[in-house]
């Protein structure tokens, strides 16, 4: 199985490249590791397509490829995975598991219960946060990255627009489950109203809490917005583990 290596630039700009560069840490690795020379083929990721790639020079900062033929990727989760912050080794584990599943979008949420010195060293930790995604998306064998969005407060990320179902993790929910949640919106009747007309092609919603979980107040903001609260089962989760399993439950649904 060849390598495989996201581009940092790539020419043209638009549409389906046809040269693509690695530059810093991703080319030292490539001519100092790896020992890359001219001739030697890889696989390439430029603006979002996946290529066999030819080397055609290398140095120490800069590795120049041509792209070939375009292969078969398989696309991203339509997941947008909005997790409170909290303790920052747990949540980076949690950003890279979640780009290892496939999600799209990652929003940092300062939630009440965050601990205040985490919520202000988090947009200090943002930048970092996307190198992790780009790591786990390269060793995963993603075509893309999913894109980390700058912290932002709980009220101030609700109020953005969903097109797609909304879906809360409540620790006060104690009977729908995500799954039945997701499986209700594909029947007849009259699913939840944040269900209606989805077809699983629109953006998924997945809203996880700090430690501690959502405030009272919180989640009448979420219900006010027309989240549905549901549960995992009846064992208490850390947020990480919530997170993956939601992600991964969800997306039995997506490839259903």
């Amino acid at each position: 199985m060849r390598r495989r290596f996201i581009a940092d630039l790539w020419s043209p700009q638009s549409g389906h490249p046809t040269h693509a560069t690695l530059t810093g840490e991703q080319a030292g690795h490539l001519a100092r590791v790896l020992r890359a020379q001219p001739g030697q083929i890889f696989d390439v990721v430029a603006n979002g397509f996946l290529h066999r790639a030819v080397v055609t020079s290398v140095s120490d900062t800069d590795v120049h490829f041509t792209l070939q033929e375009e292969l078969e990727a398989d696309a991203a989760l339509p997941i947008h995975l909005l997790l409170a912050v909290f303790k920052f080794d747990h949540f980076e584990w949690a950003i890279e598991k979640a780009t290892e599943l496939g999600v799209a979008r990652i929003t940092p949420i300062l939630a009440h219960r965050t601990e205040k010195h985490l919520a202000l060293a988090a947009p200090k930790r943002a930048d970092r946060w996307r190198r992790i995604a780009l790591e786990s998306a390269k060793q995963s064998r993603r075509t893309d990255i999913p894109e980390i969005l700058n912290p932002i407060p709980l009220p101030d990320a609700i109020r953005h627009e969903f097109t797609g179902p909304r879906i809360l993790l409540s620790e006060t929910e104690q009977t729908l489950t995500l799954s039945a949640a997701l499986t209700q919106s594909t029947k007849s009747g009259a699913p939840h109203l944040a269900f209606e007309m989805w077809d699983f092609t629109t953006e998924l919603s997945l809203a996880i809490g700090p430690a501690g979980g959502w405030t009272n107040e919180e989640i009448s903001l979420f219900a006010k917005h027309q989240w549905t609260p549901v549960t995992l089962g009846p064992r208490i989760l850390r947020a990480e583990t919530a997170a993956i399993a939601a992600i991964a439950i969800a997306a039995t649904h997506f490839d259903s």
